[in-house]
């Protein structure tokens, strides 16, 4: 590579052939039959990837850190050690049914970038590093992306090790039994700026036939469990007017959940993903059922004022029926707008590498949400095939997964150049 490339950076790009087969190499580790993954936080198909993450950073160089959370860091330096690095990252753990591309796919595209820049030559004044964040999905340990947020500190960490999955194993047990509790306290790694690279898990770029999402922000989300108790009785004895019938309740309100939220708007989302209804007997009137509520929008005033909505007719709805109701909050991410700077970057590095691009919101929570709060911080998506995501059957394009880790990659080195010492 001739003297001037070295110096500007423009003709860089990642080895398509070396990202391609780390994404097909990596999708055995909680493989499924279906062609997808179960990776959940923690497992041992968890710790076999990061044990992978960990001889990849090796082999390239790199300097391998571990928090008290998890997270893992690889390092190139940069020429001044003074500076504090510029991050990409994403996470390795997946849904119970989860694909190839969510997730793992920032973290490897990022590799990808690592791998450029040390195969070129190419330095940088700041130091650059790749982050695994751990149980971004929160599909074991509830909520999701608190090893983010306890980085961020918007969650401590005591609170974190309690945190149990449905067996009644604690996050921190979990930790210490894969052996990636690290000695770094999560929170004291600097952080210049981040980047995190996803699949757009929706159909937006897909249909308008657009490569490249310039991310602005991540739209509010909230989580709920509710819970109605009536009282179990005999299904075959009891007349419905004597009936406190906690499912049919629960059936009634989901309706009007979804019917408050079409009533807030378009951008309003209101998913019941899980319902536990006891005593699950065929002849029996149910007498309690617990279920979860996930609301979002991209303003904040609005999902409060659909949550209060909700919360008042739910009540309403359950008196009626002599059912006792309860509506408890046990996660809220606020509204998060990106770095307008970070932006603007991900636009000219789309431009600079020949792709098409627009602006676009993040309907689904991410580690950038936290790590926004924190330091200037940027998204960029890629399409996905009929935006289809937490699926077996999610599918990005290789030109297109291609194409979204050269823009990372320019992204990052433009930020070299626009970010100061502080």
């Amino acid at each position: 590579m001739d003297q001037k490339t070295l110096r500007t950076g423009t003709n860089l790009a990642v080895d398509s052939p070396s990202l391609l087969a780390d994404i097909a190499e990596t999708a055995r580790f909680g493989g499924t039959a279906k062609g997808g993954i179960c990776r959940l936080a923690l497992t041992l198909q968890d710790r076999q990837v990061r044990d992978w993450l960990g001889t990849q950073a090796a082999a390239l160089g790199g300097v391998l850190t571990v928090d008290s959370m998890g997270n893992q860091f690889i390092r190139l330096p940069g020429s001044d050690p003074s500076l504090p690095p510029l991050v990409m990252g994403s996470h390795l753990d997946t849904q119970p049914t989860g694909g190839k591309y969510d997730g793992i796919y920032g973290v490897l595209a990022g590799l990808s970038v690592l791998r450029a820049l040390q195969r070129s030559g190419y330095r940088m004044r700041h130091p650059v590093e790749l982050v695994n964040w751990t149980n971004e999905e929160g599909s074991r340990f509830a909520p999701a992306m608190f090893s983010s947020g306890v980085f961020a500190g918007a969650i401590t960490e005591l609170q974190a090790y309690e945190i149990r999955d449905v067996d009644g194993i604690s996050f921190g047990q979990a930790l210490e039994e894969i052996g990636y509790r690290g000695d770094e306290p999560c929170g004291q790694h600097p952080v210049r700026a981040y980047f995190e690279l996803h699949i757009e898990q929706g159909p937006v770029l897909e249909k308008e036939g657009t490569t490249i999402g310039a991310v602005t922000g991540v739209q509010a989300m909230r989580w709920f469990d509710l819970r109605l108790n009536g009282q179990e009785a005999h299904a075959g004895t009891t007349p419905r007017a004597m009936r406190r019938d906690a499912l049919l309740t629960a059936a009634h309100i989901m309706i009007m959940i979804d019917e408050i939220a079409q009533s807030h708007g378009e951008d309003t989302r209101a998913t019941v993903g899980i319902i536990h209804v006891q005593p699950g007997s065929t002849n029996v009137v149910p007498g309690e059922v617990q279920m979860s509520l996930d609301l979002r929008h991209p303003d904040d005033d609005v999902i409060a004022a659909v949550e209060e909505c909700i919360r008042k007719e739910a009540a309403r709805q359950a008196e009626q029926q002599g059912i006792a109701f309860s509506m408890k909050r046990i996660w809220k991410s606020p509204a998060v707008h990106f770095d307008p700077a970070c932006v603007e970057l991900v636009r000219r590095a789309a431009s600079q590498t020949g792709q098409t691009c627009r602006d676009i919101v993040s309907g689904a929570g991410h580690d950038a949400a936290y790590m926004g709060h924190i330091c200037p911080t940027a998204m960029i998506f890629i399409p996905c095939r009929n935006g289809l995501s937490h699926n077996e059957a999610e599918h990005a394009e290789a030109g297109d997964i291609v194409a979204g880790a050269n823009v990372l990659l320019h992204a990052v080195m433009a930020a070299d150049a626009h970010f100061d010492p502080v």
